[in-house]
């Protein structure tokens, strides 16, 4: 059984490297707050934010918007209150919905707010901006995102054609409070923009069971991460099965044991997807009476997910263009 053990802890050392097994461990602590959800701290930013983000691109797609809104303040009165976005999500609709919930009774100053950045150059970087503030009724977000870097150019086009430009004057000028990213192709294209000399608040990719054996970023991605104080932000941690979002019934791994799994790598939120009262208040539930698995427990499920997992059949949007935003593939001359 000791061996078993040490094998084990032999596993997760070597995703993350020896060095930095003690800061795993602290960051991997969440704050307890009473009758809200567990927090922790979004990378040097000294924010404290909810474990669970709310998805923007699930609540664009519920098809109540009255009822999206009254989800919206569930989440927050529940303790929920780190809000994802993006400026291409439903065309918009997205930040229209989710400007409409948080316009209402205070709410917005409840919220930690995370939008993201379609373009790569200067003048659509600050248009994009403009247009996210707008929809959203607000005067600045929390964390500002270049998203969907998943072509190997994109790094490289941030920074020549004037996106980061862009995104600095906007923090300066307090529209934005912190600068990030996200991704969900290739951890080589996250670690090329983490080696880009900024110091961004916030990463974000795919955490979950099937990545830590296919293009890993919780292997490649998240000890860099650590090791620069930049914010883990998990997506996608029901092991991107196809239809979108689904678990690989395969496996036999339940869904509270993938979001389980997600937190209890030192991710500083996980963003999820809910479409339904229903949905929230489960995952509300998993995020309340959630306790980190042992290292035991994280190898048993990784092994679980082998034989589903190393070939990249359910993780299509690494492995394919299938996920990749219309508005991206336009940016790079592919086919909408």
């Amino acid at each position: 059984m000791s061996s078993q053990k040490d094998s084990r802890r032999i596993f997760f050392k070597g995703m993350f490297g020896s060095a930095m097994a003690a800061a795993l461990a602290q960051r991997a602590v969440a704050q307890q707050n009473e009758g809200g959800l567990p927090t922790r701290r979004l990378g040097r930013t000294d924010e404290q934010v909810s474990i669970l983000c709310l998805g923007g691109w699930h609540i664009g797609a519920v098809e109540n918007k009255d009822e999206a809104v009254r989800i919206m303040h569930a989440a927050i009165d529940a303790g929920l209150t780190f809000f994802d976005n993006a400026w291409d999500y439903h065309d918009g609709g997205s930040e229209e919905i989710m400007g409409r919930a948080l316009a209402q009774e205070g709410k917005r100053d409840k919220v930690f707010l995370m939008t993201k950045n379609c373009e790569r150059d200067y003048e659509g970087s600050k248009r994009c901006l403009d247009e996210s503030l707008k929809r959203l009724k607000t005067d600045r977000i929390d964390l500002w995102q270049f998203h969907e870097m998943v072509y190997d150019s994109d790094p490289d086009w941030v920074f020549e054609k004037g996106g980061m430009k862009a995104a600095l004057e906007a923090q300066k000028a307090g529209k934005v409070r912190y600068i990030g990213f996200t991704g969900h192709k290739d951890p080589r294209i996250h670690l090329k923009m983490l080696n880009k000399g900024y110091d961004w608040a916030g990463a974000q990719m795919p955490i979950n069971v099937m990545d830590a054996h296919y293009r890993s970023f919780q292997k490649e991605v998240v000890p860099v991460c650590l090791a620069r104080d930049v914010g883990v932000i998990g997506m996608k941690s029901l092991g991107g099965g196809s239809p979108r979002g689904k678990i690989p019934t395969e496996t036999d791994i339940s869904h509270e044991q993938c979001r389980r799994y997600a937190l209890s790598l030192p991710v500083s939120t996980l963003v999820v997807g809910i479409l339904s009262m229903e949905e929230l208040q489960a995952e509300i539930e998993i995020a309340r009476n959630f306790k980190p698995m042992s290292d035991g427990q994280k190898a048993a499920v990784v092994a679980q997910a082998a034989a589903e997992g190393g070939d990249g059949r359910h993780e299509l949007f690494k492995s394919t263009q299938r996920f990749d935003g219309p508005h991206h593939r336009k940016q790079h001359g592919f086919a909408v």
